[in-house]
C-alpha cells in the first residue's frame, strides 16, 4: 500500500466567523492510500483551536508511512490499532489514515462505508446549515442565500445573540440551532435557552468553555431550557462517559476523535446511554463530508455543510441539497478528487 498527500487551500464563499475565530480560506490535507490501482481518501483540516497544522499532521503521517505502506490490508480497525500509538496525541492525523483507509476497503470490498461498518441507510436525517457569527444584515443575507434548507445552525457567542436570532427568524420558518462554541456563562445559557425556544431553537451547542467548572456544567444541563450538545467537550472516545450526565447530547467530528473508527463507538455508546447523538464536520471538501455521512444512520441530527460553505470544492463525493445527504453512486465512502 502507498501513501500520497495533498494539500489544499479551500475558499469559502463567506468569511466564517465563530466565537473565537474569523476565516476567509481553509487549509486541508488529503491523504491517499493506493493498494493494487484502487485508492482510498481521507480529510483533515488544519486547526488552531485544537493544536494541528497541516505541517504538524504530515509530520505525524511520516512517521507512521512505513507501518502503513508495509500493512497487509485486512480491516481499517485493525490498521488504527495498528497505529494509534504511533500517532499519539495527534488524531486528526490518525483520522486522514482512518477515512482513507475505510474508503480504500469499501472499494476493495465493493461496498459502501456504512455497509461495511454494520449500518443500513435507514432514518438518515437532513443536514443543517451554518450562518457564522457577523453583523446582523450580514447573516441575514447569508441565510437568504440559501432558501431551501430546513434547518440552519447560527453561530452565537457576541452581545445580542438573542436579538440576532429574532432577526433571522423574521426571515424563515425553518428549524434553528444555535452554537456559542463556548462563549456562553453558565448564566447566559440559562437565560437565553427560553428565549431561544420560543423563537423556534431546537437545541444549544456547547454554550461553556470545555474548562467551564462541573458545578456550571451542571447548572446549565439541569436548568436549561434546551438539549444542551457537547462538542468542544467530546473530542475522544472516554469524554462520551464525561459527557453523560452533563450533556443531553454529543457531536462527534471524525477528525477530532481520530476517524470513523472511533467514531462509531463513539455513537453506539452514546445511543446506549440514551444520549442524542449528532455528527459534524469542519470546513471541508466532499472527502471529509462523504466520510462522515457514512454515520448518519446512528444519528438525531447532521450538521454537514462543510463543503457547501466553499466557494470551490476540489473533490466530488456525497452531496448535501437543502440538506438531503445523498451518496451517489461510488463505492466506499463514495468520494474521490476531482
Amino acid at each position: 500500500m502507498k501513501i500520497k498527500l495533498y494539500r489544499f487551500d479551500l475558499p469559502l464563499e463567506f468569511e466564517f466567523s465563530i466565537s473565537r475565530e474569523s476565516r476567509t480560506t481553509q487549509q486541508s490535507l488529503v491523504v491517499q492510500l493506493e493498494h493494487h490501482g484502487v485508492l482510498g481518501f481521507g480529510e483533515v483540516t488544519e486547526n488552531a483551536f485544537y493544536g494541528h497544522s497541516v505541517e504538524s499532521m504530515i509530520a505525524t503521517i511520516e512517521r507512521c508511512r512505513s507501518e502503513v505502506e508495509a500493512y497487509e490490508f485486512g480491516t481499517p480497525a485493525q490498521l488504527w490499532q495498528q497505529i494509534e500509538a504511533r500517532c499519539g496525541k495527534d488524531r486528526f492525523a490518525l483520522a486522514a489514515i482512518d477515512l482513507a483507509a475505510c474508503d480504500l476497503f469499501g472499494k476493495l470490498t465493493k461496498k459502501r462505508t456504512y455497509e461495511t461498518l454494520g449500518l443500513k441507510w435507514e432514518n438518515v436525517p437532513e443536514s443543517s446549515y451554518t450562518i457564522g457569527i457577523d453583523t446582523v444584515e450580514k447573516m441575514t443575507a447569508k441565510l437568504r442565500s440559501r432558501p431551501d434548507w430546513k434547518i440552519y445552525k447560527i453561530k452565537l457567542g457576541h452581545p445580542g445573540d438573542v436579538e440576532i436570532v429574532r432577526r433571522l427568524r423574521q426571515q424563515t420558518t425553518a428549524t434553528f440551532r444555535v452554537d456559542a462554541n463556548g462563549g456562553w456563562t453558565a448564566a447566559q445559557t440559562i437565560e437565553n435557552a427560553p428565549l431561544l425556544k420560543e423563537l423556534g431553537v431546537e437545541l444549544i451547542e456547547q454554550p461553556l468553555h470545555p474548562s467551564a467548572p462541573e458545578e456550571e456544567q451542571l447548572r446549565v444541563f439541569h436548568e436549561s431550557a434546551l438539549p444542551i450538545i457537547a462538542d468542544e467537550s467530546c473530542q475522544v472516545e472516554s469524554d462520551v462517559a464525561a459527557c453523560f450526565g452533563r450533556f443531553h447530547g454529543v457531536n462527534i467530528k471524525l477528525c477530532k476523535c481520530g476517524g470513523l473508527t472511533p467514531g462509531l463507538r463513539m455513537l453506539r455508546e452514546a445511543r446506549h446511554r440514551g444520549m442524542k447523538t449528532m455528527v459534524g464536520c469542519m470546513v471541508e471538501s466532499s472527502i471529509g463530508i462523504s466520510a462522515a455521512a457514512q454515520l448518519l444512520p446512528l444519528v438525531d441530527y447532521a450538521d454537514l455543510d462543510g463543503a457547501a460553505l466553499l466557494a470551490k470544492d476540489p473533490a466530488r463525493g456525497v452531496t448535501v441539497t437543502h440538506g438531503v445527504v445523498e451518496l451517489g453512486e461510488r463505492l466506499g465512502n463514495g468520494c474521490e478528487l476531482a
